[in-house]
């Protein structure tokens, strides 16, 4: 059997504990390399899974590999994915695709010379709840959507390990880590509609308060200087509009995670699963009691990945619709920046 052979691009959390044991689960997959800066981490990580190669330098891994998992800081998310489609290895970068539309459509423009493909890591379409809910909006069941309501909130969640803090090497905070997440997800759900204006605010008042509680380790506040809590109105084409709202820290009552779509023939909250409809005289709610799903969303991420390597199969997440996320989380930023809506 043929495998394809991946390489581990940053050996973090994201990729011991989701990335290098999805993989492991296929048969036609051998790990065969991890590259990180941190070169003790990478060989304690190579040892645990036993990879065979670790590179010191990015580009000595390319010889070793078919494909790269790149699982770094988001500045280097472009840089790495260039490099190695410019090399002809098929990428699976984490979100968010890139720190700017410019180092977006530049990642794009590799892709498109290259034998290689480029998949964004927006694992939320494989979740169980996204499969049902595209099912039902394209079966034309809630009609034309009108007005999309996101929240991705967490009331004391600040991620205290890593360098998720850091302006420089994230581009932001709960907006381009967690909120990212949702807002691709009910983009993706209504048809990747283009956004046309953005208005936003962010905030970071509570996560500069000394001594915050956190549920997720502990950070530094007076060094803290990213977005801890983001909302925003989205207006894309047709006279659709989104009110969105995420947070790492928010004085609320508790974590929630919430899309609801309202169309013209009915609406649907996707997580909690219910479908609403009003007719005649009735106005009725549909309860979704159980979702067949064969395997978790890591596990269907991944074999979309190698599916598209060895079948050609489509890719769910297409660089371009993530490239219009990022559009709009630059426009969010450049919004709030400036006090006033912005046109893109």
């Amino acid at each position: 059997m043929t495998k394809v052979r991946i390489g581990i691009v940053g050996v973090g959390g994201i990729a011991t504990e989701r990335h290098i044991p999805a993989f492991r689960e296929f048969d036609n997959v051998a790990i065969t390399c991890v590259h990180d800066i941190n070169v003790e981490r990478a060989m304690v990580v190579a040892n645990q899974f036993g990879i065979p190669h670790v590179a010191k330098k990015f580009e000595e891994m390319l010889d070793h590999v078919d494909a790269v998992v790149i699982t770094t800081p988001n500045k280097f998310h472009a840089p790495f994915a260039i490099e190695a489609l410019n090399h002809d290895k098929s990428v699976l970068c984490e979100k968010p695709m890139a720190l700017t539309t410019e180092e977006c459509d530049a990642m794009i423009a590799a892709e498109q010379k290259s034998k290689g493909k480029l998949h964004i890591a927006y694992h939320y379409r494989f979740m169980k709840e996204a499969i049902a809910a595209k099912k039902i909006i394209d079966k034309g069941i809630i009609g034309e959507p009108l007005v999309i309501r996101i929240k991705a909130m967490r009331r004391r969640k600040v991620p205290g390990w890593g360098v998720f803090t850091n302006k420089e090497l994230q581009g932001g905070g709960a907006l381009i880590d967690y909120g990212c997440h949702l807002l691709d997800l009910a983009m993706w759900l209504v048809g990747s509609r283009k956004p046309v204006e953005v208005s936003a605010q962010t905030y970071n008042q509570l996560s500069r308060m000394p001594n915050p509680v956190n549920e997720w380790g502990a950070f530094n506040p007076e060094t803290f200087e990213v977005d801890d809590h983001v909302t925003a109105f989205i207006r894309f084409e047709n006279n659709i509009t989104m009110l969105f709202e995420t947070s790492w820290a928010a004085n609320v009552e508790s974590d929630e995670e919430h899309i609801s779509i309202s169309g013209t023939k009915g609406g649907l909250n996707v997580f909690e699963m219910k479908v609403n409809q009003a007719d005649d005289t009735l106005m009725t709610t549909l309860n979704i009691d159980y979702i067949q799903v064969e395997h978790p969303f890591e596990y269907l991420q991944t074999e979309n990945f190698i599916s598209s390597i060895l079948y050609h199969t489509p890719l769910r997440v297409k660089s371009t619709e993530a490239r219009e996320v990022s559009r709009i989380i630059e426009a969010v930023y450049l919004s709030a920046s400036n006090k006033k809506a912005i046109l893109i």
